[in-house]
């Protein structure tokens, strides 16, 4: 799916009244109708609603969902918040139409009355300000809708909640929406830590933009969801055999983490590899063999990573689980960077130990896919003030180094050397345990040693190891859920993702 801004938006709106041809208010119309059904397949009519309508287009949506809701049996209120002193044309046309045709009490808010009062079990539907913002909230405004974030009802936003900025970080007093309901597609904002207590849950719906023209519509961001997958998963054919799926190299563990490289192994198997070769330190070659005897075992001499193995067998290699910091193992990080002439994947330890040298960013071999939760990124290129400044942080690094960058979180996202985006859609907060992003390094290690390309492999794996970790969600919990139950579910995620292939 993609991810649109504001202005191609715009342009989409404009391009299919023009195209079909139909009035702008049809269109808004079309939105409307859209987010009634959404909203009416989640609430029954028993709850009392009241929609807030700014002066805008934004608030033209509300009133056209205003008289929908009306003709289908809910308890509707409207108050108008006409702050601009100057109202768009489809909202006028729309009030008129509100005040033809029902008899919807409607209100008026100034900082001369007083403020609505609303009980419990309202919804407050949301159509203040739309995407068009251009300025933080201020004065009477930012007061009004920090009132309405106290009060204690449900609040949902039609297309994007008021005051928030669509495309860049925002710093003004926004709405806090438990729901929001968009159109087409997704905004860019939707997709950041620093705007989920805004933005709550959300859903894009269709209001019949020129399908053609989406299509063609060009972005460097999207949202992974399964028909994305879909165009990369690859199907087994009847005559391969194990030197089809590739020979990963996992250079894991260290005295006394022995489980990450397990988890990591583990999970690389799981993911389809053909052959695993695990290089660990001697001391724990016993009981990585009584654990993975799929495995082979390739033997440090030190309790830690020292000793670079031969390559040239090995289609990818993945590095970092349970490493250590010793110095022996920064040496040997650096000519493991240097030799490969591979795209790697490199998580934990090693990106500490790069955090620590950055002179070794240079050396990753070109293609390579690194996976840094935010504080390993933090330290890898050093501080940001907010989400947005960190994402242009990942794009810049992805270009600058050749490099994939998979930032792991709610929305995991993926920067490419070209400078697209995506952004992960499967995944729950239970996947914040121990040995999670372990468990990832083996899926795509396993998918980029399979001959997926770096791109391929990296957004694969993110959306296989979301969903695995969903699957084992819903058999356990959310707060059960431990790493090792997100491997015992790939293979019902690949399963999943197959039968939906062949659908």
């Amino acid at each position: 799916m993609k991810i649109l801004t504001t202005t191609q938006i715009r342009e989409l709106d404009a391009y299919t009244i023009a195209q079909e041809p139909i009035d702008s208010i049809e269109l808004m119309e079309r939105a409307s109708v859209a987010f009634t059904e959404w909203f009416t397949a989640q609430y029954n009519v028993l709850r009392p609603i009241h929609i807030i309508c700014g002066p805008g287009n934004n608030g033209g949506d509300g009133l056209a969902v205003a008289r929908l809701l009306d003709e289908l049996y809910y308890k509707v209120e409207v108050s108008l918040f006409l702050f601009s002193g100057k109202t768009s044309t489809d909202f006028d046309a729309n009030l008129r139409r509100l005040k033809r045709r029902t008899n919807v009490p409607i209100h008026f808010i100034n900082g001369d009355m007083p403020l609505p009062v609303f009980a419990e079990d309202t919804i407050l539907i949301d159509a203040i300000l739309g995407s068009g913002l251009t300025r933080p909230t201020e004065g009477f405004l930012q007061y009004f809708i920090q009132y309405i974030n106290n009060q204690n009802i449900t609040r949902i936003s039609i297309d994007i909640p008021s005051g928030l900025f669509a495309d860049k970080h925002t710093y003004g007093t926004c709405i806090h929406a438990e729901q929001t309901c968009c159109f087409e597609v997704p905004k860019l904002a939707f997709m950041f830590p620093e705007n989920h207590a805004r933005v709550g849950t959300w859903a894009a719906v269709p209001r019949g933009l020129q399908s053609q023209k989406m299509a063609a519509a060009e972005t460097y961001s999207h949202y992974i969801d399964v028909g994305f997958i879909q165009n990369i998963i690859k199907k087994r054919n009847k005559y391969d055999h194990k030197g089809k799926f590739g020979h990963a190299l996992l250079v894991v563990g260290s005295r006394g983490m022995l489980g990450a490289a397990v988890l990591a192994a583990r999970a690389c198997l799981r993911s389809g590899v053909g052959l695993l070769t695990v290089h660990s330190p001697e001391a724990l070659e016993s009981s990585l063999l009584s654990t993975l005897p799929e495995a082979m075992y390739s033997r440090d001499p030190q309790s830690h990573f020292s000793k670079v193995p031969k390559l040239k067998k090995y289609n990818a290699i993945g590095i970092g689980c349970g490493l250590s910091d010793h110095e022996n193992t920064a040496d040997a990080l650096e000519k493991l960077l240097r030799d490969s002439k591979k795209p790697m994947v490199i998580d934990a330890d090693a990106l500490n130990l790069i955090s620590e040298r950055k002179v070794l960013l240079n050396y990753i071999p070109k293609g390579s896919i690194l996976t840094p939760h935010p504080k390993e990124f933090e330290r890898l290129f050093n501080g940001q003030l907010h989400d947005f400044e960190r994402h242009e942080t990942q794009v810049d690094m992805s270009k600058k180094y050749e490099i994939y960058i998979v930032l792991k979180g709610a929305n995991t996202c993926i920067t490419t050397p070209e400078g697209k985006r995506f952004f992960n859609s499967t995944g729950n907060p239970g996947m914040a345990t121990a040995g999670s992003g372990d468990v990832l390094t083996g899926v795509i290690t396993s998918l980029l040693a399979r001959g997926y390309s770096s791109e391929e492999a990296a957004i694969l794996g993110v959306y296989l190891h979301g969903l695995a970790g969903d699957l084992a969600a819903e058999k356990i919990g959310q707060e059960s859920l431990i790493a090792s139950d997100i491997i015992e579910c790939l293979g019902v995620a690949f399963l999943q993702l197959s039968r939906m292939s062949n659908t």
